[in-house]
C-alpha cells in the first residue's frame, strides 16, 4: 500500500500503481469526470500515471491554471497531427502551452499557412479530437528516438534528443500521431470541444536569428464552444482597447523609426497626462516624507559592476559608451538604484536621521530584442517612479507597510480595485541566480510575508520570481477584461547596501548596515499608462483625463460667450477648450465622443441669455441646462469620489 496526501492535509491509503484518476474516483465521481491533469510530489503527471510511492497529490480541472496548461499543450498535439495530415512532409519542432492557448513551430515543405487556411486546420483538428483518442506516454531509448526522427528527416527533433540524457526520453502517442514530449496531458482528445487558430508568425528555431525561420501557429481551445465564443468576443473588445490604437486616436504618444525602435515620443496631451500622474504621486510622496533627487542617464560601467546590474543585465543593455579617454566606459543606466546608493554615500548618517527616502522619476534603458517590443508595454527607454528607502532593520517593518499603503492609494485612485499581492521569493534549487547571504534572504523574505499578513493583503507566494538582489511584493492587477498585469513593486534588499558599503552610526556608536527598500507604485510610467488606457478604454478618471470638457458654440455669434465660459472653468481649475470650427454641432459632438472627452458643453442663445450651459456627458446622457457653478460642483464631486486624500 502507498499513502497519498491530498491538498487538505488528509492522507489516504491505496494499492501501489493506483492512478490519479482512480484517486479522484475514490473522492467523488463528479471530481473524476472533471480531473484533466495532476501533480505528484511537485511533478506534473498524467491522470493515468501509476503511483508507486508515498507522496502528495494535487488534482487539476479546467478551472486551474495547471489544468489549462495541460489542456492547451494536449491541443497543440492535436493541431500538430492535423497539420501533418494536411501538409505532408511538414517538420514539427516544439508546441508548448502559453498564457492563453498554445503554439506549434513547424517547417513547411513549401508554401505558407495564411488566415484562409485556418478553418481547414480547425476542422481537421476537431475531427481528430472527436475520436476520443487516449494520450499515452512511453519511455524510449535515445538510440530509438534518434532513429525515429532521422527516418523522418526531422533535424529539429534530432537536435533536441541529442541534448537529452538516455533514460529521460519519452514519446506521447494518440491516434496515429507520435511526438517527443515530457508529459502533462489531458486523458483523451475528446475533452477538447472547441479549437481556434488565432494567428501565424515567423519564429527562428531556438530564437536564434541565424537559424531557420519557422512558421509559428498560435491557437486556443476550450472544453465548451460557449467558452470559445466568449473568449473571441473578449479578443474583439481587447482590439478596441489596444493602447497603441487609443494612444494614436487620443494623440498621446507616437514612435519614430528615425528616433529608434522602442523609444516613445510623448505628444503634448500625453506629456500633460504623464505630468499629472507624476504630480499626483509627488504630492503623496511629499506627505510620506520622500525627498526628490535627480540622477544622470548614464554612469560609469564600474558603478553597475559594483551593483551587480552589469552581470545580470549586461546582455540586455545597450553597448558601453566609449569616451575619448582610453579605457573609459559608460553605460546607459539600466536601473536607478546604484545612483541612489551613491547619493546616500555622500555623507555619514546617524540612526536618528534614518529613514532616508530618495525618490526620482528616472529614465532607464534596456536593449530589448526588436521582436519583443510592443507599444508602451515593452520599450527600450522607460521612466520608473523609483524610490529607495534606507532604514535601520528595526524600521523595516513599518516602512514596508507604509509603502504598501502608498501603493494601495495609487491603485485605488486609478480604478484598479481587483488585485492579488504576490510575494516573490528565491528559487531554492538555483541559488546561483542571486547575490547575498542566505541569512539576509531569509530575513528579507520573512519581512515581506509578515507585512503582507499584517496589512490583510490577499497574497500568494511565488518561488523563483524574486529580483537577483532581493525578494519583492508585486501587485498583480486584473483589468476590466479580466487580464492580469503586474503593477507596482516593493523590494527588500540587504545586498546593495553591502556592495556599496553603506552605513549609519547606531545608538551604540558603532557603524551598522542599513536595509534598502526599492519601490515603484506605477512601475514604469510607459507600461502603467498603456495598461490604464486598456483598462479604461481611454475613458480616464476625470481628475486625470487630458480635457475634462469641450465647449461647443451653436454658431459663430455664441463664440464670445463660449470664451467667457472657458475662462470661468479655467478659474475653477477645470481643463476645457472651445471648438469654434465651422462645423455642425452634431459633428462636433460625434468627434468629442470619439476623443472620449467626459463633458460636452453646448452653448446657444438661451444659454447665453440665462448664463447657463447645456451639458451632455460622454456616452450620451443629457444633463440639461445648468449654471457654470453647478457644473463646477458636479466635476469636483466626481473627482473627489475617485481621488482620495492620502
Amino acid at each position: 500500500m502507498i499513502k497519498i496526501t491530498l491538498p487538505d492535509g488528509s492522507v489516504k491509503e491505496f494499492e501501489k500503481a493506483t492512478t490519479p484518476l482512480e484517486v479522484a474516483k475514490s473522492i467523488s465521481e463528479g471530481l473524476a469526470r472533471n480531473v484533466i491533469s495532476a501533480k505528484f510530489n511537485e511533478t506534473i503527471v498524467e491522470t493515468t500515471t501509476p503511483l508507486e510511492t508515498d507522496g502528495s497529490l494535487v488534482l487539476f480541472t479546467w478551472n486551474d491554471k495547471e489544468g489549462k496548461t495541460a489542456f492547451w499543450h494536449s491541443t497543440s498535439h492535436i493541431v500538430a497531427q492535423a497539420i501533418e495530415e494536411l501538409y505532408p512532409g511538414v517538420k514539427l519542432t516544439i508546441g508548448p502551452a502559453i498564457e492563453n492557448g498554445f503554439y506549434y513551430d513547424v517547417e513547411l515543405p513549401n508554401g505558407s499557412i495564411s488566415e484562409k487556411d485556418f478553418s481547414a486546420i480547425e476542422k481537421k483538428a476537431l475531427e481528430i479530437a472527436r475520436g476520443k483518442h487516449d494520450y499515452k506516454m512511453r519511455a524510449v531509448s535515445k538510440a530509438d528516438a534518434l532513429a525515429f526522427y532521422k527516418k523522418q528527416g526531422n533535424e529539429y527533433k534530432v537536435e533536441l534528443i541529442e541534448n537529452l540524457e538516455d533514460g529521460t526520453i519519452t514519446f506521447c502517442d494518440h491516434d496515429t500521431f507520435t511526438d517527443l514530449c515530457r508529459g502533462g496531458h489531458i486523458p483523451n482528445t475528446g475533452i477538447v470541444k472547441a479549437i481556434k487558430i488565432l494567428s501565424v508568425a515567423g519564429a527562428y528555431w531556438r530564437g536564434n536569428e541565424n537559424n531557420t525561420q519557422l512558421t509559428r501557429i498560435y491557437g486556443i481551445s476550450f472544453p465548451k464552444q460557449k467558452e470559445l465564443t466568449e473568449y473571441l468576443a473578449l479578443l474583439e473588445e481587447a482590439k478596441k482597447r489596444d493602447h497603441r490604437k487609443l494612444g494614436k486616436e487620443l494623440e498621446l504618444f507616437t514612435f519614430s523609426q528615425k528616433v529608434g525602435q522602442g523609444l516613445p515620443l510623448w505628444l503634448p496631451k500625453g506629456a500633460a497626462l504623464r505630468e499629472r500622474l507624476e504630480n499626483f504621486l509627488k504630492k503623496a510622496q511629499k506627505k510620506a516624507g520622500y525627498e526628490m533627487v535627480v540622477t544622470p542617464h548614464i554612469g560609469q560601467k564600474e558603478l553597475y559592476v559594483t551593483s551587480g546590474h552589469y552581470e545580470k543585465y549586461g546582455e540586455d543593455s545597450f553597448q558601453p559608451i566609449h569616451t575619448p579617454k582610453e579605457g573609459e566606459e559608460f553605460l546607459l543606466k539600466p536601473m536607478n538604484c546604484p545612483h541612489h546608493c551613491e547619493i546616500y554615500n555622500t555623507k555619514p548618517y546617524s540612526y536618528k536621521e534614518l529613514p532616508k527616502r530618495f525618490a526620482e522619476f528616472g529614465t532607464v534603458y534596456r536593449y530589448e530584442q526588436s521582436g519583443e517590443l510592443h507599444g508602451l508595454t515593452r520599450v527600450r527607454g522607460f521612466t520608473q517612479d523609483d524610490a529607495h528607502i534606507f532604514c535601520t532593520p528595526d524600521q523595516l517593518d513599518e516602512e514596508f507597510k507604509n509603502v504598501i499603503d502608498l501603493s494601495l492609494y495609487v491603485l485605488g485612485s486609478l480604478g484598479f480595485e481587483n488585485f492579488t499581492a504576490q510575494v516573490s521569493v528565491r528559487d531554492l534549487d538555483n541559488p546561483e541566480k542571486y547575490i547575498g547571504s542566505v541569512e539576509n534572504w531569509e530575513k528579507a523574505e520573512q519581512a515581506i510575508i509578515n507585512a503582507a499578513k499584517e496589512k490583510g493583503l490577499n497574497f500568494v507566494i511565488e518561488a523563483g520570481e524574486a529580483a537577483f538582489y532581493g525578494p519583492k511584493l508585486d501587485f498583480m492587477v486584473k483589468d476590466a477584461l479580466g487580464r492580469q498585469w503586474q503593477l507596482g513593486t516593493i523590494q527588500v534588499d540587504y545586498n546593495l547596501p553591502e556592495r556599496f558599503d553603506l552605513s549609519y552610526k547606531g545608538s551604540d556608536n558603532e557603524l551598522h548596515r542599513p536595509v534598502m527598500i526599492h519601490r515603484a507604485p506605477f512601475g514604469s510610467m510607459e507600461r502603467f499608462i498603456a495598461l490604464l488606457l486598456e483598462h479604461t478604454g481611454g475613458n480616464f478618471p476625470l481628475w486625470l483625463t487630458p480635457e475634462q470638457a469641450i465647449i461647443l458654440p451653436v454658431s459663430e455669434k455664441h463664440e464670445k460667450y463660449a470664451e467667457k465660459v472657458l475662462k470661468s472653468l479655467e478659474n475653477n481649475e477645470i481643463r476645457a477648450l472651445v471648438d469654434s470650427r465651422n462645423e455642425t454641432v452634431g459633428k462636433k459632438i460625434r468627434e468629442a465622443e470619439m476623443a472620449k472627452i467626459p463633458f460636452m458643453l453646448i452653448v446657444g442663445e438661451n444659454d447665453e441669455a440665462d448664463n447657463t450651459i447645456s451639458v451632455r456627458k460622454h456616452g450620451g446622457e443629457d444633463l440639461g441646462a445648468i449654471s457654470i457653478a453647478t457644473f463646477t460642483d458636479l466635476v469636483n464631486t466626481e473627482i473627489n469620489s475617485t481621488l482620495k486624500t492620502f
